[in-house]
């Protein structure tokens, strides 16, 4: 009995055990490492796999650029409710101080509130991977992004684009993607796939261009110094040309560790009868309200507003079954067809205006005296107000050590400060923090200028933009009145900037090929909203500064982008002909307020005289003046005032703690010297009358070592003879010596014409 028992027993662990391992061997299976890479034309290597980190999320994949990793999880859940009206999608990337072998630099010693690159980098993510959901699916959607490693040499953020589209690829994730992204530098005409930080430094174009299969563009976001159109063309294909590389490594990746994507209702369906109700009803009225060009974006918001609520009334007493929402998706859907079909089939804009013109502007500067520059650009019912600001280098923020090694490091000589308030809309809304939108428009403002600023500018510059109206592309209006403004403050910019915005309005077929195109320069509100492109290009009259592409369907055309930097290039240099109108060149004669900056020279053994004690002298100054007073490297003293008259009164009060109030030494020369503390390192004596005490130390008190002034018998108010050594170069304070004396007799000086006792 005990036999079977034994044997049962053993036979229940073995089949235990067994079940185990295979479990176990099932799962290592499943979570197989994979891995696939990109190889680009100039030898260098993207790397990507999934399948290891992040098991539980929809998808996760790394991208390794160098020794640059990047870790995407992607996550989406369906979401209750009615339909947003935009893709609920949040892209969250962040930097990590270990990353880069850094310790946190706040008191904390932890990552805090995310940084503008962080917001930048969250965005281009964001544009890049957007426009490849399918219509009408609406899950709540989260892409993570976390700096795993980084090497210095290459910037994060394409490998995080790469990383987020192999992430949403192999997820289950309702995605029609991949894309493929790359940057783009230009060096003596040859263009540069992924450039590192040095080649960068070097670049006269940095480009980032996100692309889809068939060489669709889908993002771009870049800056450049005066970059001609045509090699801006070139780079944009050799790029395109790239992007496919990475698309097809994500491919492969795809078959290996892809999952099947989940099914999804379409929340954007309407029933083709309340739809066809929704035209009969509301089409003409449409069309009449589109056509009507006396109307400005108030009244024709309002007109349409109306109309809706009318149409929608109808729409739900009609059809018992549908509700509000459904009968508002069925009018913004004709709505949106009824523009488009105005744009494509008849070249009629809402406004009146033709496919390639551009709204009326005006310019004004020097808006109020007190200012360092000032002025005003208004374009349509775009208005943007900028000024300009004078400071002393020594503001500037500190970089944070992070950026320099993420890529993030530039230098903060010019700053600008983008802002969007509610009421240029006409909207109600709470002040609170900068917005990700304000982050983005200032920082391709700023991109789109700072090409132009001499390089030995002696202040740091902030330029302030306030939106005071906005009716489409304030971004670029920014970039004009700040131009404007810069050349009434002084600053000797190379040349002045525009900036416009381009818009497009395509038509598929049901093979999904692009039909027929439109191109609209200088696009409203309204043309951005219904359109399928926002193409912001700035530049000189020799060459372009800055762009930004945002695509809102699955990728445009090569050629189409091409058309629109060449349309956007012709309204750049309409606009730079009515801005030399206002001002044509940087102001000449410095205003009254402008802020003036002088070093003067102040030798090592009276800087003490001029800090004063506890620096009480120096901040005397600048108190009862007004300037700032900055030592630097070179023992200079840099004094920045407000105005001409408050440094003319700084430098008087320094010369007079400069002025020579002693008599002069002679080097070599012996003195009577008074004592006037004894201290145990040496004794505290003076040559003349007002003289700060200095010290004699105890080794040049006696030719014998000593240890305290007393074992010489010296007291306070005895007098004794000392040499003249001249002064510490480094210190800057006096050297006396009585212990030269102690081997040699010499004639003695006497300052207060008596004889030593």
């Amino acid at each position: 009995m005990h036999k079977v028992y034994r044997q049962f027993t053993k036979s229940w662990r073995t089949l235990k055990y067994t079940r185990q391992y295979r479990c176990i061997s099932t799962c290592a299976r499943h979570y197989d490492k994979f891995e696939t890479r990109a190889e680009f034309s100039n030898g260098r290597t993207m790397y990507i796999e999934t399948g290891e980190y992040a098991r539980l999320a929809d998808g996760a994949a790394v991208a390794k650029l160098g020794d640059t990793s990047v870790l995407i999880t992607a996550v989406s859940k369906p979401r209750s409710g009615p339909f947003p009206g935009f893709m609920p999608l949040t892209v969250d990337y962040r930097q990590k101080y270990a990353a880069a072998g850094r310790i946190p630099s706040n008191y904390l010693r932890r990552e805090l509130a995310p940084t503008e690159k962080e917001v930048l980098t969250s965005r281009i993510i964001d544009r890049s991977v957007r426009p490849l959901f399918p219509v009408g699916y609406c899950g709540d959607t989260h892409l993570s992004c976390q700096l795993l490693a980084v090497d210095g040499l290459y910037d994060p953020d394409v490998v995080s684009i790469n990383a987020a589209s192999a992430a949403l690829a192999v997820s289950d994730i309702p995605w029609m993607g991949p894309v493929g992204s790359v940057r783009v530098g230009l060096i003596d005409g040859e263009v540069i796939i992924q450039p590192t930080r040095r080649e960068l430094s070097k670049s006269s174009l940095n480009l980032v261009i996100s692309g889809a299969e068939r060489k669709l563009i889908v993002m771009l976001e870049g800056g450049g110094n005066n970059v001609l159109q045509q090699d801006l063309m070139k780079a944009i294909r050799m790029g395109v040309k790239e992007c496919q590389l990475i698309i097809k490594a994500i491919q492969d990746l795809v078959k290996q560790a892809g999952k099947p994507k989940r099914t999804f209702t379409n929340s954007l369906v309407v029933p083709e009868e309340i739809l066809q109700a929704t035209r009969t009803l509301s089409e003409t009225r449409l069309r009449s309200i589109f056509t009507d060009f006396s109307h400005h974006k108030l009244s024709r918001d309002n007109a349409v507003n109306l109309l809706r609520s009318d149409v929608i009334q109808k729409l739900v007493q009609g059809f018992p079954d549908s509700d509000n929402q459904l009968a508002n998706l069925a009018f913004s859907q004709v709505t949106k067809d009824v523009f488009r079909n105005l744009v494509l089939d008849e070249d009629i804009r809402c406004d009146g205006r033709g496919l390639c013109d551009l709204r009326i502007m005006k310019c004004s500067v020097d808006l109020y005296r007190p200012l360092h520059g000032s002025s005003l650009f208004q374009r349509g019912q775009t208005q943007v107000q900028c000024t300009v600001a004078f400071d002393a280098h020594e503001n500037i923020p500190k970089l944070d050590p992070l950026l320099e090694a993420t890529g993030g490091h530039k230098d903060r000589n010019f700053i600008l400060h983008y802002t969007f308030p509610s009421f240029a809309t006409n909207e109600v809304a709470k002040s609170g923090p900068i917005s990700r939108r304000e982050v983005g428009h200032g920082a391709l403002a700023e991109k789109a200028l700072r090409p132009l600023l001499p390089s030995n500018f002696p202040f740091t510059i902030l330029l302030t933009s306030t939106v005071l109206e906005s009716n489409g592309s304030s971004s670029m209006a920014t970039v004009c009145g700040g131009s404007l403004a810069l050349m009434d403050a002084g600053v000797t910019i190379s040349s002045p900037a525009a900036g416009v915005a381009v818009g497009l309005v395509t038509r598929y077929d049901e093979n999904n090929t692009l039909q027929d195109y439109k191109i609209l320069t200088d696009i409203l509100g309204i043309e951005d909203y219904m359109g399928d492109m926002d193409f912001k290009l700035a530049g000189t009259s020799k060459g372009i500064t800055a762009l930004q592409a945002d695509v809102k369907v699955p990728g445009i055309p090569l050629k189409v982008v091409m058309e629109a930097i060449q349309r956007a290039t012709d309204g750049k240099a309409t606009i730079l002909t009515i801005m030399r109108d206002t001002i044509a060149q940087p102001r000449e004669q410095k205003k009254e307020t402008m802020p003036s900056l002088e070093k003067i020279d102040v030798p090592a053994h009276k800087r003490s005289r001029v800090m004063g004690p506890g620096g009480m002298h120096i901040r005397r100054v600048q108190s009862e003046t007004g300037v700032q007073l900055t030592w630097q490297e070179d023992g200079t003293l840099s004094v920045f005032a407000p105005n001409q008259s408050a440094l003319e009164e700084a430098k008087e009060a320094l010369t007079e703690l400069l002025s020579d109030q002693a008599p002069a030494l002679e080097f070599g020369s012996i003195y009577t010297s008074t004592i006037v503390e004894l201290r145990p390192q040496g004794v505290m004596v003076t040559l003349y009358d007002d003289m700060s005490p200095v010290l004699l130390h105890n080794s040049q008190l006696d030719t014998k070592k000593i240890y305290h002034p007393s074992a010489l018998g010296l007291e306070v108010g005895q007098q004794i003879k000392v040499k003249y050594f001249g002064h510490d170069p480094a210190s800057g304070q006096m050297r006396l010596s009585r212990k030269a004396l102690q081997a040699s007799a010499a004639a003695v000086r006497n300052l207060h014409k008596t004889e030593p006792v």
